[in-house]
């Protein structure tokens, strides 16, 4: 298990317009709580700064930060942005998750 995640530059590219447009640092918080239709369902927040014990990513000078406990539900995974004709959302693409749902944010180990 890999304690890397990934930020992918089209998510970067995302986080930093919409850390502009609310005047916040380009920090994107990863974190996974209990929850959703397969168990666990994933929550993305801007924030101000990381925590001491955060793990730290960064890509395109656009940071990704998460916390201990989510970090062993979602190492080694891609944060990506895609935009479809269904909508635009962040996805993580979860080595770790076993099943999964149609609406792409919940996941089960």
């Amino acid at each position: 298990m890999s304690d890397t995640l990934t930020l992918t530059p089209s998510a970067a590219k995302r986080v930093a317009w919409i850390a502009e447009r609310q005047a916040k640092p380009a920090i994107l918080r990863l974190s996974v709580e209990g929850g959703g239709c397969s168990g666990f369902q994933y929550k993305f927040d801007l924030a101000e700064g990381a925590d001491a014990d955060d793990m730290v990513s960064e890509t395109e000078g656009v940071k990704l930060i998460v916390d201990p406990v989510s970090l062993d539900l979602v190492s080694g995974s891609v944060v990506d942005f895609v935009e479809s004709l269904g909508g635009a959302a962040f996805k993580v693409e979860n080595p770790q998750a076993a099943a999964g749902c149609g609406c792409g944010s919940s996941f089960g180990i």
